[in-house]
């Protein structure tokens, strides 16, 4: 058994694989709490990704004779990247990417990943990473709204908000949800101008308040940045 780690600034998800299968997770994990999970099940492998933390310190806490493969701009990687600063390229873009790769490969795709930031990466049939965009998620235009005006309040999404909005926190939802469904749908158009039998796949927190209102095909895949982490781990553990 592996264990895969992805490790965020305040909580941690880790993912118990048997070779390509993920067997279960866990989310929002504390580092503390992380290393318990670990030492209570030691794997053959581990692979550590981090924006907070570095592989060095990640090993001191755990402290077990257990080999650790971290990610880095210089880890090798399953698929190529054709993106020009790949130093300041996310973890969880590439591994995301590396995830829908291995689920859907020789296919053009588009992985979308709805967390703080809505990120738009595009991966080629020939298993290159072309990049993509960022833009804020939903959260952050709540976020906006409120720290950038004198009135209106901050409110958590909604599911399926009425397009015209009758009331103030209404019309922000519609603002928000409605906005934001637009944006995707019409990102998505745009690929499939360059790339006519693109795939999408939908990931990240707020994937569910989008999944079922996004035109087919969308293949929502929650656990796509586990996964990805996991082939990666696999693609180096292949190279020793």
């Amino acid at each position: 058994m592996n264990i895969v780690v992805d490790s965020g600034n305040t909580f941690s998800k880790i993912g118990w694989f048997e070779g390509e299968k993920l067997i279960r997770y866990t989310t929002h994990l504390e580092f503390p709490e992380l290393i318990r999970h670990i030492r209570a099940e030691l794997p053959e492998y581990l692979f550590f990704s981090s924006v907070g933390r570095t592989q060095e310190e990640f090993q001191n806490a755990l402290n077990e004779p257990v080999t650790i493969i971290g990610l880095t701009p210089d880890t090798p990687l399953p698929i190529g990247k054709d993106y020009d600063t790949p130093q300041t390229l996310g973890a969880d873009r590439i591994a995301a990417a590396a995830g829908a790769n291995f689920l859907f490969p020789d296919e053009d795709l588009v992985v979308i990943d709805m967390g703080t930031c809505i990120t738009y990466d595009l991966i080629d049939r020939n298993a290159v990473f072309q990049g993509g965009l960022i833009s804020p998620g939903v959260r952050m235009r709540f976020n906006a709204m409120h720290t950038f005006t004198k009135r209106l309040p901050l409110f958590e999404p909604e599911q399926e908000p009425e397009l015209i909005g009758k009331s103030t926190r209404q019309a922000m939802q519609s603002g928000v949800m409605n906005g934001t469904l637009a944006e995707i749908e019409g990102i998505i158009e745009r690929y499939r101008h360059k790339y006519p039998s693109l795939r999408v796949v939908l990931c990240g927190g707020d994937a569910a308040f989008f999944e079922s209102n996004l035109k087919p095909p969308i293949f929502a895949v929650p656990e796509l940045v586990l996964i990805g982490l996991n082939r990666i781990l696999t693609y180096n553990v292949s190279l020793q």
